[in-house]
């Protein structure tokens, strides 16, 4: 599941600030507001992330105060087999009609590289569980958040595969709305988390699958399958929303996070930008700057390969729409390429500095 560049005025402005605990789930984000954070100022010098010895931070530039093309890079080489080889044995056929499932590779990387043998790892859009399965395989502890029944029950199974494999980890799945963490998840897991995985969903960019004249069409057109999250007249779910809206229900889902994560834990995004009427939109920045406005510190941008790695060139592995898009654009002059990658943004709880206190988070029933 993955997508863009918000931040100071999420943080501060009255009208596009969400609130924890107002009736409606999420505030709309002024187009004035994205416009002006896409052509700030770029110029400023970083500063180093003394705490983790990763990413310079900028106090004035691009994503609301954060100089976001100087984090550092690295490349995960996750799709050296196929996702449904990666899937094999180990989830429930039931787990391929989720419209925009993370590839377990994925998940696998930033469960080994940032978290040790039972620690706890979270996922607040769970889908169909890839993280907490991959969690639990790694002899992590896991616990989800997922918002649709069926996704639930399709989670709990992959869990159960996992169990039937000899994992007997906690593994945790509750069914709510992410933006209200703090009403939905047992105050055990409060400052308890050491590495949150998730993704924002794609809502009508997803690809699904498809069935064509040479798979089964009926009348021998092209049609699409398992591409939506559950009703698109359900407006409660963040799939079906606007951008704007998508980005401050986002930015209230990390900031529930911050609160479950221990001091100095991570939380890796996986996103990737997008086209809405040929135009670029950026998702990768914005959900840095949500993160940002959530009180979370950039620390990485890598790279999650979502092509195989050939001796000479990356080959890619594009679904059929996303191939007859491409073929489509070229035609008409733009020459685009196929994609080969997500973005995974890796933000941090800030590290509490000696002598300071945190400050009282009433919305947890503490004080």
């Amino acid at each position: 599941m993955s997508h863009q560049h918000l931040a100071t005025s999420v943080a501060t402005g009255a009208t596009s600030s969400p609130t924890p605990g107002s009736d409606d789930p999420t505030v709309p984000i002024s187009r004035a507001l994205i416009n002006a954070l896409d052509t700030a100022d770029e110029t400023s010098p970083a500063q180093a992330d003394t705490a983790t010895g990763h990413g310079p931070v900028s106090p004035s530039s691009k994503a609301g105060g954060l100089d976001v093309g100087e984090l550092p890079l690295s490349v995960w080489a996750t799709a050296q087999t196929s996702p449904a080889s990666q899937r094999k044995g180990r989830y429930v056929p039931e787990s391929t009609a989720h419209p925009a499932k993370m590839l377990p590779a994925v998940a696998a990387h930033a469960i080994h590289a940032y978290t040790r043998p039972g620690e706890l790892v979270f996922d607040p859009m769970a889908g169909s569980g890839t993280t907490l399965v991959e969690a639990i395989d790694a002899g992590r502890r896991a616990v989800g958040v997922e918002y649709e029944p069926h996704w639930v029950s399709v989670a709990q199974a992959n869990l159960g595969l996992a169990r039937e494999r000899g994992h007997d980890h906690d593994g945790e799945l509750v069914h709510g709305d992410a933006r209200q963490l703090p009403s939905l998840l047992p105050e055990k897991y409060l400052g308890q988390v050491a590495l949150i995985i998730t993704s924002p969903p794609y809502g009508p960019s997803t690809h699904g699958q498809v069935v064509t004249s040479d798979t089964g069409s009926r009348d021998g057109k092209v049609h699409k399958f398992h591409h939506r999250y559950g009703s698109a007249l359900d407006r409660g779910n963040l799939a079906n929303v606007g951008h704007h809206r998508l980005l401050a229900g986002f930015t209230r889902i990390l900031t529930g996070c911050a609160a479950v994560l221990r001091p100095g834990g991570h939380v890796a995004i996986t996103v990737r930008p997008w086209r809405e009427h040929s135009e670029l939109i950026d998702l990768p920045s914005q959900i840095i700057a949500c993160g940002h406005a959530a009180g979370l510190v950039p620390v990485e941008r890598c790279v999650a390969l979502l092509a195989r790695v050939a001796d000479r060139e990356l080959v890619a592995r594009g679904s059929f729409f996303q191939r007859d898009f491409i073929r489509k654009q070229r035609e008409q002059g733009l020459p685009l390429h196929l994609i080969a990658h997500e973005d995974v943004i890796v933000l941090r709880r800030p590290l509490e500095t000696a002598g300071s206190q945190a400050a009282p988070d009433t919305r947890w029933g503490r004080s």
